[in-house]
């Protein structure tokens, strides 16, 4: 039986393509890989260099500590990487300085059908590669990390769990924290009695209306303690207050 159309296409530009097989050999993206939801192909950028030392940093101009990577042969593997894709694709270089990694920039990165991931090395690459070849610059939160590939490997997760099929009920990805705004309730599951502490009693009451009630109330009034800066600028909506009125939660 042939494989299905792919929803996204991936290739990555990387110097430790090994890592990815952590995204691509496990778990729901490993699975969803082997369904043919999505591929990936991984480009190598020392397979790209000249010299018969596979040289692809240099020392920074200005001076300063640590190695810059070099834009030519990072420049030669994104055109393989594209040439993967069929041409197709947003280029994407993970960096401190991008923007803020988020669900709604999952959901737009998907949209395009192809999306190349750049991961870099050392104290970074050479600015021309970034101003010339990359169309946009991603970062998954205010931290550094040694290189690229956790980053990407996160984009790509986030993504592939959108697709349509992947999870196991199709309602998960939807009532993820981050998709309406909020964060997530709080989820239980048996013993309904851990260390004196029960689960609350609408979840096992069986009244779904009171039960959807609860967890956005717990939602809203968990963003509010957490993240708010994630509420909208007016704050919370009337019919919100009464919602965390009548659990309790005002």
């Amino acid at each position: 039986m042939s494989m299905p159309e792919p929803i996204h296409r991936f290739a990555a530009v990387t110097l430790f393509p090994e890592m990815f097989t952590a995204l691509s050999d496990w778990g729901v993206t490993g699975r969803a890989r082997e369904q043919g939801y999505w591929t990936l192909s991984l480009h190598n950028p020392r397979d790209h260099a000249t010299d018969r030392h596979a040289t692809v940093d240099d020392r920074p101009y200005g001076g300063g500590p640590g190695m810059v990577m070099q834009a030519p042969v990072l420049d030669r593997a994104l055109q393989a990487a594209k040439k993967s894709l069929g041409g197709a694709g947003r280029v994407v270089a993970l960096t401190p300085q991008g923007r803020p990694f988020s669900d709604g920039l999952a959901r737009e990165l998907l949209s395009d059908g192809a999306t190349v991931l750049i991961a870099g090395r050392y104290e970074g690459m050479d600015e021309r590669f970034v101003e010339c070849s990359v169309d946009c610059e991603v970062s998954v939160g205010d931290f550094v990390v040694s290189g690229g590939e956790l980053p990407a490997m996160l984009v790509i997760d986030a993504m592939v769990r959108l697709m349509p099929g992947v999870l196991g009920h199709s309602a998960s990805a939807g009532e993820d924290s981050f998709v309406e705004g909020l964060l997530d309730c709080p989820h239980f599951t048996r013993p309904e009695d851990y260390m004196g502490r029960k689960v609350p009693e609408v979840l096992m009451s069986g009244d779904h209306g009171a039960i959807a009630r609860w967890r956005r109330a717990q939602a809203i009034r968990r963003t509010m303690d957490r993240r708010p800066d994630m509420l909208a600028p007016d704050g919370v909506s009337e019919e919100d207050w009464q919602l965390l009125k009548e659990w309790g939660l005002d």
